[in-house]
């Protein structure tokens, strides 16, 4: 009886297989990470320091800004962005790969739920050999043939459709790579220009600064011979001249360079490079989001990347496990041959076959356990890599609002400086108009301002640098088609 019962339940085993084949992989689904109170080891701010007449808000819970390049209020700079994402080749390229990797995974999904039908055809002649006995030893002969073919393979055990979400997944993270490749140029375009006006003030500014070196130079050179200076205060003045106009020639290359920089970023040639914008005219954003921990999990494009890298891994573990499982084939084919066209044609010539294939891996030296296990221990890595990255994306914002806090003070520090430098530069030239002070204290005063406009300007330029560094790191609505994973 029991001998009886065995090759039914042996029968009955690839069904009760085949409806546990979702149990082959993992769910694909990201780890739980914990999420922070808050981002630092400080709160952030509800609001900045005051600076430049504007102390940044920074709003707990805000949503990401997609277009947040806007929020500097400058058409030029709007411009400038679009133009960029418009004319990119690294852009292009990567749309044009993602294009071709739908594509590709819509050939494979559709060839692996429809059947294949080939139609054939061929025309030989042949020469075979005969009975030895017969007074021609060879036979010559024609064979006409022309069939059609199909083929389908049964997923039982999912092999197919673990392939098929394993490739989804990769074509999911091409997606998150192009979007997070846009938002880089964006952020690339905005601190570039940023950094581009900013040089641009510090090259006129040092150019400046060294032409009233130059002139207390001199003016310490004649004290000099006229007794009223030593000469160690004349080599001092000649010597911090000297290193200002030495500093000159880098910091214009360093203007050049990111000109050039950007030029290309827009897609031109470097000596197509847009004009500076006007520093001053460009505005600090006065809101600033902060999103929540679990919005930023669902916002920033190389979480979601390392998410899809995971759901790749876990079919691929599917994929592994169905490897080892029969695989069931079915075959059929229909056609016209003879051996002349006559009867090639003719009903005598009908030909057909049908059949069915069935494999089941037997043995293959561990080859299929081992990529089994390599497989899981990737699914393993990915889970690993996920939380690595999430907890990056953590502290990249904490860094942010800490160094964008920092920045503000700083500015707001520099900027007093700047003030009380301007006015002692006026008090002191308002003096020597009056014959209070001698000419050469006037330029020494304006030396001092000037200086203290270039740190105010370094801060400046650091506030507007870190708040695009924020609106990048909060991440944004991400474009990338999640159908690409459903398809």
């Amino acid at each position: 009886m029991s001998m009886t019962r065995f090759p039914i339940r042996l029968a009955a085993l690839p069904l009760v297989l085949a409806l546990g084949a979702c149990a082959f992989a993992p769910s694909g689904k990201p780890p739980a990470v914990a999420q922070p109170a808050q981002y630092g080891v400080e709160p952030a701010p509800a609001t900045g320091a005051l600076a430049q007449g504007v102390a940044q808000r920074f709003e707990p819970g805000a949503r990401p800004v997609p277009e947040w390049w806007k929020r500097y209020r400058s058409d030029a700079l709007d411009a400038l962005v679009e133009e960029g994402l418009a004319n990119s080749p690294d852009l292009a390229a990567a749309e044009r790969n993602l294009a071709g990797a739908r594509e590709q995974l819509r050939g494979q999904v559709n060839s692996s739920l429809l059947p294949s039908v080939d139609a054939g055809a061929d025309a030989s002649r042949r020469r075979a050999l005969t009975m030895p006995n017969l007074p021609e030893p060879t036979a010559r002969y024609n064979v006409f043939t022309g069939q059609i073919q199909a083929r389908y393979d049964l997923d039982l055990f999912g092999a197919a459709r673990f392939a098929n979400l394993s490739l989804a997944a990769q074509v999911a993270q091409q997606a998150f790579r192009l979007e997070s490749a846009r938002r880089s140029l964006a952020g690339n375009i905005v601190t570039g220009a940023i950094a581009s006006a900013a040089l641009a003030e510090r090259v006129a500014l040092t150019e400046k600064q060294a032409v009233l070196a130059r002139q207390v130079a001199r003016d310490t050179q004649r004290r000099y011979e006229l007794g009223a200076a030593s000469q160690n205060d004349a080599l001092d003045a000649d010597q911090d001249a000297a290193t200002l106009e030495a500093s000159l020639p880098g910091l214009r290359a360093r203007w050049h360079a990111t000109r050039h920089a950007l030029a290309v970023l827009l897609g031109r040639n470097p000596d197509q490079a847009p004009p500076d914008l006007a520093f001053g005219a460009l505005a600090v954003p006065e809101q600033v989001p902060v999103a929540v921990p679990s919005e930023l999990l669902a916002s920033r494009p190389d979480i979601l990347l390392a998410d899809a890298v995971v759901q790749a891994a876990a079919a691929d573990v599917g994929t592994a496990t169905a490897q080892l499982f029969p695989s069931l084939s079915l075959s059929a084919s229909m056609g016209q041959a003879g051996f002349n066209w006559a009867t090639a044609m003719s009903g005598a010539g009908s030909i057909w076959a049908i059949g069915a294939s069935l494999t089941q891996p037997i043995f293959h030296g561990g080859a299929l356990l081992a990529e089994r296990n390599a497989a899981k221990e990737r699914y393993e890595a990915s889970l690993l890599q996920y939380k690595q990255t999430v907890l990056t994306a953590f502290r990249d914002v904490a860094d942010t609002l800490s160094r964008l806090d920092a920045g503000g003070q700083a500015l707001a520090s520099a900027e007093a400086s700047r003030r009380a430098a301007e006015q002692s530069y006026r008090n002191t030239a308002s003096r020597v108009r009056l014959g209070a002070l001698p000419p050469y204290t006037e330029y020494a005063a304006e030396q001092h301002y000037v200086a203290a406009r270039l740190r105010e300007i370094d801060y400046a330029d650091a506030r507007l640098t870190e708040t695009a560094a924020l609106f990048q790191a909060m991440g944004s609505p991400v474009r990338a088609p999640q159908e690409a994973a459903q398809r």
